[in-house]
């Protein structure tokens, strides 16, 4: 995996830090290539790589499927993992410190994890999605406790327009005392997107206030799509 760990250390992590601030969420083209993406999908026909199942339409979720991996994770999800967390630390403590949560997280991903075990949060979150025609998830937060890192990201495995149509990338941003703000994004095969897990710092005339963030996928029109999820906190269940 010393490729991946290579193109995740080549990032401009300051570039990324000034979107994140900015807008909550930034896009990484290319993180992984078409083998890569290749493989992750026909792995999602490999039961024992998976500790759970999820039909999204029997809990209201939207239409769709998606499967918890097991530990240990499969390398190339750990080494980004691993490798992307410290980064979006740093980006996590100021978002902290701008808003005056007294909460810090430690720059090494073992010891987030540790904090997640010792709440009894044991459970791996990364997870594959797979959407059909006609599906969709419907704006949700991915805490799974009450240790949660307030940064995630998703990989795209399939080119938008080639093969699927719709399913764009949704998130909204709640402004305090104004209606929602939607945001619709249309990432590229291969592409990652880190956003925020819950909140974001947006500064005002008075300082920086905190707007809730949601995030969910518009209705697939044609196609089959797949995503790759990372979150970097652990799940209670």
């Amino acid at each position: 995996m010393k490729s991946i760990t290579r193109r995740i250390a080549a990032i401009d992590w300051q570039k990324v830090s000034e979107e994140m601030h900015q807008r909550g969420y930034c896009i990484i083209p290319n993180l992984l290539n078409n083998p890569e993406c290749e493989n992750l999908k026909e792995d999602y026909n490999t039961p024992d790589l998976y500790r759970k199942t999820v039909t999204m339409e029997r809990h209201r979720f939207g239409l769709g499927e998606y499967k918890y991996y097991n530990y240990p994770l499969p390398s190339i999800i750990q080494s980004i993992r691993e490798s992307i967390y410290p980064n979006l630390a740093l980006i996590a403590n100021m978002w902290m410190k701008a808003l005056n949560i007294d909460k810090q997280f430690p720059l090494i991903h073992e010891e987030l994890l540790e904090q997640c075990h010792n709440n009894d949060q044991k459970k791996a979150t990364a997870l594959i999605l797979k959407y059909g025609i006609g599906g969709f998830n419907t704006l949700h937060q991915d805490l799974y406790g009450d240790v949660y890192f307030p940064l995630q990201t998703v990989l795209f495995l399939n080119e938008p327009d080639e093969d699927y149509t719709g399913g764009e990338f949704v998130l909204t941003e709640q402004v305090p005392r104004a209606q929602s703000k939607a945001i619709v994004l249309k990432p590229k095969k291969g592409d990652m997107l880190l956003f925020t897990t819950n909140f974001r710092p947006v500064k005002s005339i008075r300082g920086y206030y905190r707007a809730n963030m949601k995030h969910g996928v518009s209705e697939l029109h044609s196609g089959n799509r797949f995503t790759l999820g990372i979150i970097f906190h652990d799940a209670t269940n």
